[in-house]
């Protein structure tokens, strides 16, 4: 079987006190997990931000000097991130022939665009990104988004996964594929992608419908006189929408173990708190329609999902 080809979108351990920072040891945790789970090669890039306009031809002698000063410290820059997340990777217990040695130099005044030229160029199957840390990341074990990682999760045309700050994983990799599943296109994507990664590393999948009780999905200031009966409603609409999910997740691999749970519970926290999670396991999610074609693109739902699974979500493109 082919290795799945992993981009890394790797920065150095960030300043705690520091407002947008990212953490290279979760990500390099993560990339460890899914080694211990099948074959990878993990390509780690660094993008060195540009601060001269691209495609600037003429500049003036002094302008000249500072430029080739600038590309010289970038491509210094560039080596260094690059043998920093080698180690980190070989730290984590990634095998040295699992991480590809091409040492890259990528300055953009976009990260985004930098990442994703170079995933389609290196091949990959999805890029992991690391969440925000500092004063305005995440708790611990829950993910937030920084700029570069919420572009991402806007626009990239291969999966992305969203890695926890100081993630919990299993010593045995991956252990169950969960995928967040409503029966409607958006889903069906993500049932798709869930069953062949579960297939593919022999692990069962759990088809779960979240549900944050009450009318509506946020707090309200006045009470639905009806929350309850709704509530259970919905819960046995749900375990409809989950047989038939069952169903085409069978039959697209026939010998899958297959799982269904309903999570609810007061808002987003309370849903998915109110399923287990194990340490092995990883959340696929589907991308809304709204957005293009063959493209991530999160809307309300999956990003309240993103902020708060304990585990790593993988997010597939429409």
């Amino acid at each position: 079987m082919t290795p799945l080809r992993v981009l890394l979108a790797w920065r150095p351990d960030g300043d705690p006190d520091g407002a947008d920072t990212n953490t290279g040891t979760d990500t390099a945790a993560f990339v460890s997990w899914l080694s211990r789970t099948a074959e990878i090669t993990v390509k780690p890039v660094t993008v060195i931000p540009r601060i001269w306009p691209e495609g600037v031809d003429r500049v003036d002698a002094s302008d000249a000097a500072a430029v080739q000063r600038f590309e010289e410290w970038a491509a210094a820059e560039s080596t260094a991130c690059h043998a920093a997340a080698r180690t980190a990777l070989i730290d984590a217990g990634v095998p040295e022939s699992m991480i590809d040695d091409s040492d890259e130099l990528l300055h953009s005044h976009s990260e985004t665009t930098a990442l994703i030229r170079s995933a389609e160029e290196f091949g990959a199957d999805l890029i992991v990104v690391g969440s925000r840390f500092g004063t305005s990341g995440g708790p611990v074990g829950r993910f937030r988004a920084g700029s570069t990682a919420d572009a991402l999760l806007h626009c990239a045309p291969l999966p992305v996964v969203t890695v926890p700050r100081t993630p919990t994983l299993s010593k045995h990799g991956v252990t169950r594929v969960s995928c967040a599943y409503v029966d409607n296109e958006q889903s069906h994507q993500a049932l798709r992608k869930a069953a062949d990664l579960a297939s593919r590393w022999g692990v069962p999948l759990r088809l779960v419908a979240f549900s944050p009780t009450g009318a509506s999905m946020y707090p309200t200031l006045t009470p639905f006189p009806d929350a309850t009966e709704a509530d259970e409603r919905w819960r046995g609409q749900a375990l409809d929408i989950l047989a038939r999910g069952r169903e085409r997740a069978e039959e697209r691999h026939p010998d899958l173990r297959v799982e269904t749970e309903v999570g609810s519970g007061p808002g987003w926290s309370g849903a998915m708190d109110d399923v287990h999670w194990k340490k092995g396991e990883i959340l696929v999610v589907g991308s809304s329609v709204l957005g293009a074609f063959n493209r991530v693109f999160i809307g309300p739902s999956t990003n309240q999902l993103l902020a708060h699974s304990p585990a790593p979500v993988l997010v597939s493109p429409v």
